[in-house]
This record gives C-alpha cells, sequence and structure tokens, in this order.
C-alpha cells in the first residue's frame, strides 16, 4: 500500500470554459480529499487554450480554500520563468494560509513555447543552466531568516515548503539526489527515461534537513470505467490531444472519437505507444492490476494519477474507481 495522488492539469474540454474548468478543479479537490488521496498538484502552463492553471499559486490558493485536509501543491512551478524571491512570497503566503498542506514542485522546462517564454520573462537572459542555483535560492528564502539578512520572504521566511524536483530526464534525478529533495518523474508522458532516472537517483541520493531516504513518486495515468471497453474510448481524448500537440494545431481537450487510433499514421501510433506506455485503461479489475504490477516493477514510493478524460462526471469515476485500486 502506497499513497495515491492526483495530478490535475485543470484540462478545459471542448464546450467548457476556463471558469468551469477552474470550477471542476475545486469539485475533484473535494472528491479526492473524501476518497483518500494524499495529494493533489496543479501544473504550470502558459499559451494554452486546454489548461486554465497558469497562475498555478492561484489556483492552489482556489482548491486549498474548498477542502481541509488534502495536500495541495504544484506540479510544478517551472522555476526559470520566476524570480525565487517571488515564488518563496507566494508559496510562503499559501503556508501560512493552509498550514502543513502545502507543497512546491519545481521544474526548469518552461511550460509553454519560447515566444511566450521571453513574454513571460522579458527577456531570455535566465537560462535553464541557472535552475540547481535558483532552487538554493528559494530554498534559503523559505528557512527562518538570519540576523542581518538583507532579503526576507514576508510571508515565506521560516516555512520551509516541501520542496520537490520534477524532471523527465537524467537531469532531474541528478540533482533530486545531490539536494536530498524527493523526486518526482513524468512518466505519464514522458516514461523513456523513467527506470535509468530512478535508479540514478536512488543510488546517488545524498540525505538532507528535508529528506534522510530517496523518496519517488511516479507520474501515472489513469483511464477507468465500468467497463474496459468505455475506458478504451475515454482514453481517446488524450491521444487526440498529444497528437494535435505535435501536429502544431492546439485547441481545448476533444470528446472521445471511437476508433481514433487505427486513423493515425504509423509514426503517430508509435508516439502515443511510447507517451502513455505507463497507463492503465479498463475496468475497476484491469486498472487495480495493471497499477499493482506498476510498483511492483519500479518500487515507487507514490503514484500520481493524471485521468486526462473529456467529461467531467466521467473524470470523477476514474478516480473513484482508482482510489482503491492498490488495496484490491
Amino acid at each position: 500500500m502506497i499513497p495515491l495522488s492526483i495530478l490535475d492539469v485543470t484540462a478545459v474540454p471542448e464546450g467548457s470554459t476556463t471558469a468551469e474548468a477552474l470550477q471542476n478543479a475545486r469539485d475533484l479537490a473535494q472528491h479526492a480529499e473524501r476518497w483518500g488521496y494524499h495529494r493533489l498538484w496543479v501544473a504550470e502552463h502558459h499559451n494554452m487554450q486546454s489548461i486554465a492553471s497558469a497562475a498555478t499559486s492561484i489556483v492552489i490558493a482556489h482548491l486549498a480554500n474548498a477542502t481541509t485536509s488534502i495536500r495541495l501543491g504544484s506540479g510544478g512551478i517551472m522555476l526559470p520563468n520566476h524570480a525565487p524571491l517571488v515564488i518563496a512570497e507566494q508559496f510562503g503566503t499559501l503556508a501560512t494560509l493552509f498550514p502543513g498542506r502545502i507543497d512546491l514542485g519545481l521544474g526548469r522546462a518552461p511550460g509553454t513555447d519560447q515566444r511566450t517564454a521571453q513574454a513571460l520573462r522579458r527577456n531570455l537572459n535566465s537560462s535553464v543552466d541557472d535552475f540547481p542555483n535558483d532552487v538554493l535560492e528559494l530554498q534559503y528564502y523559505l528557512k527562518p531568516a538570519q540576523p542581518g539578512q538583507p532579503v526576507v520572504a514576508t510571508p515565506g521566511a521560516g516555512t520551509e515548503v516541501p520542496l520537490w524536483i520534477l524532471g523527465s530526464s537524467l537531469y532531474g534525478a541528478g540533482l533530486a539526489a545531490m539536494l536530498g529533495l524527493p523526486f518526482a518523474f513524468a512518466s505519464h508522458f514522458a516514461p523513456a527515461y523513467m527506470e535509468q532516472a530512478i535508479d540514478l537517483y536512488r543510488e546517488k541520493f545524498e540525505p538532507s534537513e528535508q529528506l534522510d531516504k530517496p523518496y519517488v513518486m511516479l507520474g501515472y495515468n489513469v483511464f477507468a470505467a465500468d467497463t474496459n471497453e468505455e475506458a478504451q474510448l475515454l482514453q481517446t481524448s488524450m491521444m487526440q490531444t498529444f497528437v494535435r500537440l505535435r501536429r502544431g494545431t492546439g485547441g481545448k481537450m476533444p470528446p472521445p472519437r471511437a476508433g481514433f487510433f487505427d486513423t493515425l499514421a504509423p509514426q503517430e501510433k508509435q508516439m502515443l505507444t511510447d507517451m502513455l506506455r505507463c497507463s492503465a485503461v479498463g475496468d475497476r479489475d484491469t486498472v487495480a492490476a495493471a497499477m499493482r504490477a506498476f510498483v511492483a516493477s519500479t518500487g515507487a514510493d507514490e503514484l500520481m494519477l493524471m485521468s486526462s478524460i473529456h467529461d467531467h462526471p466521467q473524470r470523477l469515476r476514474s478516480f473513484e474507481l482508482a482510489a482503491t485500486a492498490l488495496t484490491r
């Protein structure tokens, strides 16, 4: 038995609005808390019609106000887009308002295209190569202020919000190990280096004030329904989203489309097969068996489930069915 958590990208389905997506995110958080999920994270993306969580810290506050116990956080904040002090103040404020419930997952990707990244930062002088120093600077601001410290995050200093390193490559694994931080791997869409990253992280891990031994959380897609056939149909919304992104067409999340996979070119079929390798698709028993096998093969300490489904009630049902998968 390991903790199960949720990654909610606050998807905006076709036929819906960003306001409805944010209310659906609130509703999901409330259900997740009742179903026993450990934490729920939202992700920073920009200039995407299909995702409503660009102002990530504000969305976290929205969810925290509607819940009482579930941990909430970022999966992640794309730190190169921000000054570390600003993030320390934002998450320090969240930790002050909702003590003991806030996580801060950090990524080094822009979470968008290069033109939007430049609009966010005003220039591109900051580099992903600065990421390790930015993490250390952010950590410094979240620790108790020292006498004579010239810049103090208020709120922020002394909150010691738990930091996580996110990644989809060996880089994040190595950095998390060096800093002694928990590591979340994006295996729900980029599983190619998952096994190597886990091994590297565990082998190189150095204990820290925050963490005394390695802790690995893995992203995992779940498309659960009352029948295998329904679950397979629901998965096609995510398939269409990935194909549109690859083709550069974008747009809101499309409704399910029967037979969609069979319409694709061989290279697109291979792309989806590779990207969605870490997925469980089916009824309760099928999903439970797949999740148990995944945990057994990876030794994950926690799974962060993503259920990218067009219809909100069907998405809720998917998470409800998955909530008890590891106890069956």
